[in-house]
C-alpha cells in the first residue's frame, strides 16, 4: 500500500459521517473514484456507486462497504448549557466517559466532552454502579442554554468521536475511528482502481458501493441493491478480532494480522455455499492468507442484499479489527492488502457460468 492510498484511508477514517449524515464521506468517495470509474451512480439515500466495465455486461458484481460510522445525535440542551444525546448505532456505555467529540452545527463544528457527575461527590453505593448513557451529558464549555444556542447547538445535531488516524509499529498497524466500515469501502475503491490502472481483464461488470445507514438498519444497502440488481455480491466489512484478553476463540475466530476473514455465517445471513467454496478456492490458489470466521449476533449489508428482488448469492469478507464500536479501532494494514488482492482475484474469475453455478439446483 503506497502513501497515496494510505492518505485516502486516513481521510476516510477521519471524515465526519455518522448514520444519516454521511455526505462528507460520500463526497470523499465520489471525488476519488471519478478518476477511474466508468460511471458513478447515486440512490436517494445518499449511497454512491462506482462502476467499472469488463469484457461482458453480465454478471454484475456488487462490492459494497458502508460509509456510516456509529455516532450520536443531540437530544436536548439543559438550562446550564449541557447537552443530552441519543446514540446512532450500537455503543457500549463504558467506552463513552471522558471522551472528546465533534458536534456538527449549522454554523461550525464544536468540540465537546462526554462526562457525568464527578466521582468525588458520589456516595459509596453510587460508585459501585456503572454509569449509563442516560446519566451522561456533553460539555461544550457553556454555562447556560442561551450560550449553547449561540454556539449553534440545536436538537438533531450529529456527533462523532474526535479520534485522529495514526499508523504504528513501523507502518504495520492502523489506528483510528470508523474502521467499521471505512475499511470496507476503502478496499473496494483501491481494488477497482488497481484493476483499471493495471488494465486487468475481467469477464463482468463491477460496481463498488459506499452505502449509507448500515448501523441503524442496513437502509442504504436496500436501495443500492434495488438500483444495481446484482448477480452476486461480495460484501466488505470488518470482523471482530479475538486476540484481546477476555475473548474466547469460539466467540470470534479471526485474529488481527493472520489473514482477512471469510464469514461462514452471521446473525443476518448464511452465505451462498457454492459461492463460499469458490471464494476459498480462489484465495488458496492465489496464496492469499485467510481465516474462516463466524458472527452469531449482529449483521451486515449482506442481510438485505441477499434477499433483494429474487435473491442475490452473497458472502461477507472481513478485515479483523480490534476494539470495534469504540473510539479507536486497530487493524493490520497487511490484512487490508490481502482483502484488496482477493477482491481483484475474485473479479478476474467471476464469469457468467461461474455465477450461474452458484444457484443451480
Amino acid at each position: 500500500m503506497d502513501q497515496s492510498e494510505l492518505k485516502i484511508l486516513k481521510e476516510l477514517s477521519e471524515s465526519f459521517g455518522p448514520s444519516g449524515f454521511e455526505l462528507e464521506t460520500a463526497n470523499i468517495v465520489k471525488k476519488y473514484v471519478k478518476e477511474f470509474a466508468d460511471e458513478i451512480l447515486t440512490d436517494k439515500l445518499g449511497s454512491v456507486m462506482f462502476k467499472i466495465k469488463g469484457n461482458a455486461e453480465k454478471p454484475v458484481i456488487l462490492i459494497p462497504g458502508h460509509t456510516d460510522e456509529i455516532g450520536f445525535v443531540i437530544s436536548g440542551i439543559d438550562k446550564s448549557g449541557f447537552l443530552t444525546f441519543n446514540t446512532l448505532g450500537g455503543w457500549f456505555d463504558q467506552v463513552l466517559l471522558a471522551q472528546r467529540v465533534t458536534i456538527r452545527t449549522h454554523k461550525v463544528d464544536r468540540l465537546g466532552v462526554i462526562t457525568s457527575k464527578p466521582p468525588h461527590v458520589l456516595d459509596p453505593e453510587e460508585r459501585k454502579k456503572v454509569v449509563t448513557k442516560k446519566e451522561m451529558f456533553i460539555d461544550i464549555g457553556c454555562s447556560s442554554k442561551e450560550e449553547a444556542e449561540e454556539e449553534g447547538i440545536r436538537i438533531g445535531d450529529p456527533v462523532v468521536p474526535d479520534s485522529p488516524f495514526s499508523v504504528i509499529r513501523n507502518g504495520k498497524i492502523a489506528v483510528g475511528k470508523a474502521f467499521d466500515d471505512r475499511l470496507g469501502i476503502f478496499a473496494a475503491m483501491i481494488a477497482l482502481k488497481r484493476i483499471k490502472e493495471q488494465g486487468i481483464e475481467h469477464p463482468n461488470t463491477v460496481i463498488g458501493a459506499a452505502t449509507t445507514q448500515e448501523e441503524v438498519g442496513l437502509r442504504g444497502a436496500r436501495t443500492t441493491a434495488y438500483l444495481v440488481d446484482p448477480d452476486v455480491a461480495f460484501v466488505l466489512e470488518i470482523d471482530i478480532s479475538s486476540d484481546v484478553p477476555g475473548i474466547e476463540e469460539h466467540q470470534a475466530p479471526s485474529k488481527m494480522g493472520q489473514g482477512m476473514a471469510i464469514l461462514t455465517h452471521d446473525g443476518s445471513m448464511i452465505p451462498n455455499q457454492p459461492l463460499k467454496e469458490f471464494v476459498i478456492k480462489v484465495a488458496e490458489e492465489a496464496n492469499i492468507k485467510y481465516q474462516l470466521s463466524a458472527m452469531p449476533r449482529g449483521g451486515t449489508d449482506a442481510g438485505v442484499i441477499h434477499i433483494s428482488r429474487v435473491g442475490v448469492p452473497s458472502i461477507v469478507l472481513g478485515i479483523p479489527t480490534r476494539h470495534i464500536h469504540s473510539w479507536v479501532g486497530m487493524t493490520s494494514i497487511e490484512d487490508i492488502e490481502r482483502m484488496i488482492k482477493l477482491l481483484i482475484e475474485l473479479i478476474k474469475y467471476t464469469d457468467k457460468q461461474t455465477v450461474e453455478s452458484f444457484t443451480t439446483i
